[in-house]
Formats: structure tokens, sequence, C-alpha cells
């Protein structure tokens, strides 16, 4: 058993101690070792200094002969412990990340963490960790897809402008469908969500039904004009710009911004414009209807009311979709792109760059 111990501290390091425990900004452990010291020079019983620093015995002994041994800088620092396993070898982890970039042997599309495990003769974690630390994530892929229209540049910086650079006395209103929104029902009621329990909702549903949603976003200020339709021909399309038509102000010029979908370029559509000239068309280039605005407030709506809503009929499916609207008119908020076309466009160039060159590699 551990006899008493007898610690003296030198001038200089009673004022690192006291400065140590004084300091708000000290980390706490630090503060506890540093008091366990001063208690011990003041000749304070080990446990009282239990009592005092909410130590144990053990952690008292151990500070205390640290001290003595290193001194103040031995209780700043935390002795390295060897790890319970040796570490890989670095020729496994390179094995690892090369196989990892090639097809799996066997009938899959990627590797697992128990397929590379058993092929390299290391452990699952072990592969997890390799992973980790190169930054790989084969059971992870980004959707992708390169526009080919070869006006693409122009088409972009057109639209952007638009959204960057408004013309004076003017409309924008980005435009599009979000068609075959389902009203989905559950086959039984689903249990609320409480405290340690998530909400339960069965894994079918019953369908009725279905709705479009036409919706016009200005982006200037942030309001949305929407319908709901039943079907999404150019018939529909043009009975929703009657409406846009109906609530914009006659004396200026509207610029509409829409994807290349075939309703929007229809012969009858093109009538109803030629027939409108306070109207002007802006598309998008081929494949990038994400540069239309309309499309976030589409995200939103899926996001808040439609992915987790349970509709009992095709009417509750439209009248939540309308409150919806409604509450985004009551509270707009006007778009604003933040992105360089530059960089974009410097995108795109790399990604066909790069598909070139896998294809050549592939042939």
């Amino acid at each position: 058993m551990r006899t008493g111990i007898s610690i003296e501290v030198g001038s200089s390091a009673l004022l690192r101690l006291e400065g140590i425990v004084g300091d708000r900004c000290a980390a706490q452990k630090h503060v506890w070792r540093a008091a366990i010291i001063l208690l011990s020079a003041a000749g304070v019983g080990t446990h009282e200094i239990m009592r005092q620093t909410g130590k144990s015995k053990t952690c008292v002994w151990r500070w205390q002969e640290r001290f003595m041994e290193e001194g103040v800088d031995g209780l700043l620092r935390d002795k390295t412990r060897p790890p319970r396993i040796p570490p890989l070898p670095p020729d496994v982890a390179e094995r690892v990340v090369a196989l990892t970039m090639t097809d799996p042997p066997v009938e899959a599309t990627h590797w697992t963490a128990s397929m590379m495990a058993a092929a390299v003769g290391i452990s699952e974690t072990a592969v997890r960790r390799i992973w980790r630390s190169h930054g790989l994530q084969p059971y992870r892929y980004r959707q992708f897809k390169l526009s080919s229209d070869p006006n693409f540049v122009s088409k972009l910086r057109d639209v952007v402008g638009l959204y960057v650079d408004p013309l004076a006395h003017a409309i924008v209103l980005s435009v599009d469908e979000k068609s075959q929104i389902q009203a989905l029902d559950r086959t039984q009621p689903g249990l609320p969500m409480k405290k340690g329990r998530l909400g339960t909702m069965t894994h079918d549903d019953k369908r009725n039904g279905t709705t479009t949603l036409f919706a016009a976003l200005n982006v200037l200020d942030g309001t949305v004009i929407g319908r709901n339709m039943q079907r999404h021909r150019h018939q529909e399309f043009i009975r929703f710009l009657n409406v846009i038509s109906a609530q914009v102000p006659a004396d200026k010029a509207v610029h509409v911004i829409l994807d290349n979908y075939a309703v929007h370029k229809h012969p009858k559509v093109r009538a109803w414009l030629h027939r409108h000239k306070q109207f002007v068309f802006h598309f998008t280039p081929t494949s990038s209807s994400w540069l239309n605005a309309v499309e976030g407030f589409f995200a939103k709506l899926a996001r808040r009311q439609l992915k987790r809503g349970v509709f009992h009929s095709l009417v509750d499916l439209q009248a939540t979709i309308n409150r919806f609207v409604a509450e985004t008119n009551n509270n707009p908020k006007p778009f604003t792109w933040t992105a360089d076309p530059d960089n974009i466009i410097a995108a795109v160039k790399r990604g066909d760059q790069a598909l070139e060159a896998n294809s050549k590699l592939v042939e």
C-alpha cells in the first residue's frame, strides 16, 4: 500500500500551476491536474484531494507521480498508448485502393466491405478505415446528364441573364409542370411520433388518382401562379398561359423560361405566342431543366407535403397543393441566382473531355 507522499513545488512551477487553475480558457483536464498538485503541495491528504477534485485515488497518485517525474509540462501532455491492433503494412492499403478502382470478380456492380475483406484477407473494419482515409465510397454514386445542345452556352447565358439582370419594366416567369402527382392514401393508419419512437407509415398505399400542377414562379418577387389540371397536353398548357396572361399587367413584357418539353413547342402554343406579343419564350438547354428556377419550388412542395402526405382523395391532394401555393405567396422570397455561368461552362467542358477520354480507354 502506498504511504504518504511529499511534493515540493518551486516558485516558477507554482506560478504556472496557479495560472492554469485561474485560466477560464484552460482545458478542464489541465485544471484539475494542476489542482491536485497544488493541494498536494499544501499538505492536503489524498482523500481530501479526491473529495475536492472528484477524482479516484489512483488518478490522484498518477498525476502526482507524473509531476515529480516531468514537472508542469507532464501535466499538460497525455501519454500516447500503443494501438491494440498493429497497423497494416502500406502495401495492403495500396492493394485495397487499387482493387476498389476495378470491377469486382463476382456478379456485383461494386465492391462491398465483406467482398474486399475476403479478397485481401483483412477485417471489414480495416477495409472501411482504408476507404475512409482515401475518400473512397464504392457503394455510392452521383448522377449526371451532360447537355448535348449545340447552343448550350448561348442559352445558358440568356437564362442566367434574366435571373441576375432582368430587363427593366419586365416580368420574368419560370414556368413548368409537375405531372403525375399521385393522391396516395395508406392502407392502414400510422402511429404518430413520440419520444423514443419514430412515426410509422405503411409501406403500401392506395391510389386515388393523379393531378398535374402547372406553376409559374416570378423570380423577381417569389410569388407563384399555380393551377391543378388533370392532364399535361398542349391544351392544358395554353389554358395555363391564359391564366398567366390574365394576372400580369398588360403593359409589361413577360419573359417566360421553359424547358424543352414537346408541349411547350407545340404548333398551337406557337400560334398562341404569336397572338400575344407581350410574351417572350426563353428555352433552357436540352437536359438542363435544373436551370429552371421553378424546379426549386417543386422540390420544396415534394419535400414538405407530397413525400409523406396522406391524401384520401384527389380533391384532398389538390387542396393541399393550393394551400402550399397560397402559403408561398403569403411569404414570398425572390429567387437569387448565385452560380457563375463561366464555372458551369467549364464544368460541362471537363465532363465532355472526361467522357471522351473514358470512351477511348474502353475502345
